[in-house]
């Protein structure tokens, strides 16, 4: 398997995360998915492609890994982000409509939990962890903008059609209330689109980890909609160039916005 994370450094206190547009699988891991788990339906797809370019000077650390060999957005203790709630853990057993991907008898040990830890979680955290640390030095102060999709109809995880936008700060307690408000402004402003700020996801482990802002690191959630910028929510999940460009004047706008609030309150 080739690097487990992409790495792209930039001068911008904003930088982007992206743990769940991987589609590698090791072979052996690939070998135990069943024929739903080789889908890799949960796949955050061509996210990277739809925020490719839209801040120049940004930060991008982006996993190569799929979300079924281990999830970089989840706690590696495996504490739930939403207890009570459906849905998924470290090492998914199942996908978002409640579906087993594993073939029977072949879902991950705990000892094999510990091992992808190891090999993928960590070094992605630590490549993350460390430009975090790269950029507050520069600037004095981070801002890690965490960008995911999802389909918008999942019953098993939510009830009804999801907003187009939706922005996760964990009740606020991740970022300065100006960059959330920077986000959420654009977004409920966006004609067409809906928006809403902490609805069903709040922000996951990366946003609630990283999120410390008295400290002068700041994190933000955006969970897209998947119909906002693929053809279909369903495979081959292919990116739709029409809808993505309509989407990617305001994810650029919501950018810029983070971006200059950041740059204001380094002052």
């Amino acid at each position: 398997m080739t690097q487990v994370f992409e790495l792209q450094r930039g001068t911008s206190p904003v930088i982007l995360a992206l743990p769940h547009t991987g589609t590698e699988v090791p072979p052996d891991i690939r070998a135990r998915l069943n024929d739903n788990g080789k889908l890799l339906a949960d796949t955050d797809w061509h996210i990277h492609e739809l925020y490719a370019g839209l801040l120049a000077d940004a930060t991008t650390v982006r996993a190569t890994f799929h979300r079924y060999v281990i999830d970089a957005n989840r706690d590696p203790e495996g504490v739930s982000l939403y207890p009570g709630q459906n849905t998924t853990g470290l090492v998914p057993e199942t996908d978002f409509d409640g579906a087993p991907i594993w073939k029977a008898g072949q879902e991950p040990t705990e000892a094999e939990i510990q091992e992808r830890l190891e090999q993928f979680h960590a070094p992605y955290h630590a490549a993350l962890a460390a430009e975090i640390e790269r950029v507050k030095a520069f600037h004095g102060l981070a801002v890690v903008y965490d960008c995911h999709s999802i389909r918008s109809l999942i019953p098993f995880l939510f009830e009804g059609r999801l907003p187009d936008f939706n922005i996760g700060t964990d009740m606020g307690r991740t970022c300065d209330p100006r960059i959330e408000a920077a986000a959420f402004e654009v977004a409920a402003s966006a004609a067409g689109y809906t928006s809403v700020v902490n609805g069903r996801f709040k922000g996951g482990w990366t946003t609630r980890h990283y999120g410390r802002p008295e400290t002068g690191m700041h994190a933000i959630q955006m969970e897209l909609a998947q119909i906002t910028h693929l053809a279909s929510e369903a495979p081959p999940f292919a990116y739709d160039e029409e809808k993505a460009e309509r989407l990617r004047v305001h994810l650029k706008t919501i950018l810029e916005r983070i971006e200059a609030v950041a740059l204001d309150l380094k002052h």
